[in-house]
């Protein structure tokens, strides 16, 4: 039966390839999403964790020391990412979403899959989704819409039944992963819009290998075979299978030859790791001398070693643009303390970290590698958010982007060649919904503690004595340490005019206005 499936498969691929619809000149495009990694972490941005293929990225293309996401926790971030939108231009103003929550992308959202697959690419995600997806409810059960469901709400779900609006409806042709992260219920693979395996038993799983005392995931429903720390195994492995299916080669029903290499794709791979539950396996146990997060940030880097591996081996790197970048900074699950002690910091010289408004919530990774394309062994300082990703995408496959699509994307092409993009400006955002506007080195923001979990805390850690704003010029206070709020008000009231202009247009590029999900007032947060 499998044979047969893909025989028909290659014969449709002819067909389509016959009717010109695809392009020889359009590359694969493959993007990885890291989960929690911090801008510190790779030995290329100065950690002291052994990250090879992360390093053999910095050599084979080019490294960005000025990349940001558009929030400092996932769901926002990975909404930003494939709608090319700022993701407090949704209904979610702040926090995450659950593993049973509705989906989040609107309907009739462009994503740089549905854009790619209406232009005659195949489209693939495989790994962690956050973005929600409408699990069928058994009668008068709800799960919370905007936040992360009850313990009581996790049995309001008939598992086994189809899922609607997942990722299969924004675009991708495949897909392969969990619904969220993987501290989140329930414990299950999906593939396209069901579960594999019916998620029949109650459980949970240390939060950190090695840590009995140290806490454990939400317990709720799990498939019988489902081990958390076999996530990351599966989904490189079932990466790899992807991306040897678009390039194999067999002989069709009538003896023609047919390849799949006609056909360029998309591969979409947000990896759960190395965010919570830190679980290396066996393998990667002690590996790196420091602690199970620094082993678990080892295996990732080898799982995406083994997805270069794989592009490499199939002969597609000169045709593959490869993009390797986190959804936001490391967690203090990491253990910093741990971590200090041999001088590994995860946020580098940054201050803060995930979920914070601050760089080290934000400002990521950031690898390009398309040969002969993007020049190799490279440093880019050029500012770039994972918005962008898709407007690049897009001039690179010479697709129009629609009016209504990528409001805030801006193409960073023109830093493959070394030049600087239309970018100068960033729009941040914490996970308490405290916002940040920067132009060029000045970086304005709105709240006079982190927006997240480091210190001063909303709401936690007293902010008496403290401006109502910071201001920080990057340039010369990475840092962020000397808020020059009080000496440069003019300064401080442009962003704020800026923030206000692309809040009220619905955009921050180039266009017709677009309008918002409701009010905005990001004057308010983080007060």
């Amino acid at each position: 039966m499998k044979l047969q499936i893909r025989l028909v498969l290659c014969l449709l691929v002819d067909v389509f390839a016959a009717s010109g619809l695809f392009a020889a000149d359009r590359p694969n495009v493959v993007v990885i999403l890291a989960d929690d990694l911090g801008y510190g972490d790779p030995a290329c941005y100065g950690g002291k964790i052994a990250t090879p293929f992360l390093d053999q990225l910095a050599r084979e293309g080019i490294r960005f020391t000025d990349a940001h996401t558009s929030s400092g926790v996932c769901t926002p971030t990975r909404y930003g990412l494939l709608t090319g939108r700022y993701n407090w231009r949704t209904k979610l103003q702040s926090g995450v979403l659950g593993g049973l929550s509705p989906r989040l992308i609107e309907p009739n959202r462009m994503t740089i899959a549905s854009l790619l697959k209406a232009n005659g690419y195949h489209t693939g995600c495989v790994g962690k989704w956050h973005l929600g997806m409408d699990w069928a409810l058994k009668p008068g059960q709800e799960v919370t819409e905007l936040s992360i469901e009850s313990r009581k709400q996790v049995s309001s779900v008939d598992y086994g039944q189809p899922i609607a609006n997942g990722p299969n409806s924004v675009g991708f042709d495949y897909y392969f992963g969990i619904s969220a992260s993987l501290d989140m219920v329930p414990y299950a693979f999906i593939e396209n819009d069901r579960v594999t395996s019916l998620p029949t038993e109650d459980r949970d799983f240390l939060m950190m290998h090695d840590r009995p005392t140290g806490g454990r995931t939400r317990p709720g429903p799990t498939a019988p075979d489902f081990d958390a720390a076999n996530v990351l195994p599966t989904l490189t492995q079932k990466a790899i299978e992807y991306i040897g299916k678009r390039c194999a080669k067999t002989i069709g029903q009538q003896g023609k030859k047919s390849t799949t290499e006609n056909q360029p794709f998309f591969l979409y791979v947000p990896l759960a790791s190395p965010h919570t539950p830190i679980l290396p396996t066996a393998e990667w146990q002690n590996k790196s001398g420091i602690n199970p997060y620094a082993d678990f940030v080892m295996q990732t880097d080898s799982s995406i070693g083994e997805i270069i591996k794989a592009i490499d081996h199939f002969g597609i790197a000169s045709n593959t643009l490869l993009i390797v970048t986190s959804d936001n900074g490391c967690s203090p699950q990491a253990k910093f303390e741990e971590l200090a002690k041999h001088d590994h910091h995860p946020s580098g010289p940054l201050r803060g970290h995930k979920a914070d408004i601050f760089e080290g919530g934000h400002r990521v990774p950031f690898f390009v590698r398309w040969p002969g394309r993007a020049a190799a062994g490279s440093v880019s300082t050029q500012l770039v958010c994972l918005t962008d990703i898709m407007a690049t995408v897009a001039e690179i496959t010479n697709i129009p982007l629609p009016a209504n699509a990528a409001e805030d994307s801006i193409s960073f092409l023109e830093s493959f060649k070394g030049k600087p993009s239309k970018r100068n400006h960033v729009v941040s955002h914490s996970i308490n919904g405290s916002f940040a506007v920067r132009q060029g080195d000045w970086k304005l923001l709105l709240c006079p503690d982190s927006g997240g979990w480091s210190e001063p805390r909303p709401g936690k850690d007293s902010v008496d004595g403290l401006p109502s704003q910071q201001l920080y010029n990057l340039a010369s206070d990475l840092g962020e340490r000397n808020n020059v709020i009080e000496s440069e008000p003019d300064r401080a009231r442009q962003l704020t005019e800026l923030l206000s202009k692309f809040v009220a247009e619905g955009r921050s590029t180039p266009g017709p206005s677009q309008k918002n999900f409701g009010e905005i007032n990001f004057l308010r947060k983080g007060k």
